[in-house]
Formats: structure tokens, sequence, C-alpha cells
């Protein structure tokens, strides 16, 4: 698994629950103090016993945990490049969410050897959508669930969300686009700040 993935769960954590919990995840899953560095490969089980570990010392289930992993990828501002880099899929949800198959190539030309989930849109009706998530860590629909409800929060749009078990370790996300323009979305400039 790429550092950064193991990065940005460390900071979710952090951010969020603390060093102090940080550090009893660390110890229950029986890794080194310090953490991950973001340009280093590691284990895929290592990543597995990270979220197994902080599944216990938080007393959340898995999916609920990397539904929040997926919300504050999207939302907390310490993740504020990833939000603008997301941003760029579209003028409106409805844009963004048919951009989705070409994330995981676009994350690729930013850092090849970055290990993204296969994704799949479907465009099943007028205002309905169903995310296929494929990856080698359980739990990616998951992920994608928080941030989904993120990048709708931050269009503005309303949308319900639900996740599915699909067959042969692909999860999908379903996703019923009720209105694109329910609410002021945050606001978003092509070039950053304005001084």
């Amino acid at each position: 698994m790429h550092g950064l993935v193991n990065r940005a769960l460390q900071g979710f954590l952090i951010d969020t629950y603390g060093g102090v919990t940080w550090d009893e995840v660390l110890s229950q899953a029986g890794l080194p103090a310090g953490g991950f560095e973001s340009m280093l490969h590691y284990e895929d089980r290592l990543t597995g016993e990270v979220i197994v570990a902080a599944s216990a010392v938080l007393h959340k289930d898995r999916c609920t945990l990397l539904e929040d992993l997926g919300t504050y990828l999207l939302s907390h501002p310490n993740q504020e490049g990833l939000r603008r880099l997301m941003r760029f899929g579209g003028d409106s949800f409805f844009d963004f969410l048919q951009s989705l198959d070409d994330l995981s190539g676009r994350a690729r030309l930013a850092l090849p050897d970055l290990d993204m989930p296969d994704l799949t849109i479907q465009h099943d009706s007028h205002n309905r959508f169903v995310l296929s998530v494929r990856w080698g860590l359980p739990g990616a629909g998951s992920v994608f669930l928080g941030a989904l409800r993120a990048m709708a929060d931050d269009y503005g749009a309303l949308a319900f969300f639900e996740a599915e078990e699909g067959e042969d370790g692909v999860e999908r996300v379903v996703i019923d686009l009720v209105d694109q323009s329910f609410a002021s979305g945050r606001s978003f400039t092509l070039g950053g700040r304005v001084a």
C-alpha cells in the first residue's frame, strides 16, 4: 500500500481523535511508534491492521470508521488540496459524478505508483448513479460513500447514498441525486485563493 494511503489514515485519526488515540492504535496494531511516511510503500496487511485496531480503540465498526475517513478526506481543512483536486471533476455534482470513471487515471498521472481503486460509474436513470469500486483493501466503498457525501455538501446538492456489497470483491455506492442546487455550496474558484 502506498504511504499516502496510510498517511491519510494516520492524519484522519490524529486530526479527529488526537495523538494519544493514534499511539494507542499503533500499539494495538503492533506497529512501531511514529507512523507512516508518505512516499514509502507498505504491506497491505499493515493498513488492514491499523483499521482493525482503530475500530477497536474507537468502538466503531469498520464501515462507519471508513465512511468517516472518506468524509474527512474531502472536508477537513488539512485536506483542502484534495478537495480542490476533486472539484476539477465538474461544475456541478452531476458532472462530478460522471467524471469518476477518470479519477484513478488522473491520480496515476500524478503518482504512477499509487494503487488507486478501479472505479466505474453507471448512470442508471435520470437521477440515479451506481459507483462500483474494486480495490484490494475491503471497505473502499465505505470510504467513497463518505467522500461522496462530503462532495455533495461541497456542491450544495441534496443526494441520498447507500452502500451495497457486490460480487467478486466489488463494492457499490448507490447515489440518488434529488436536487443539484439544494443549498449554496462551498466557494470554489479555478485559480485558488485570490489575494
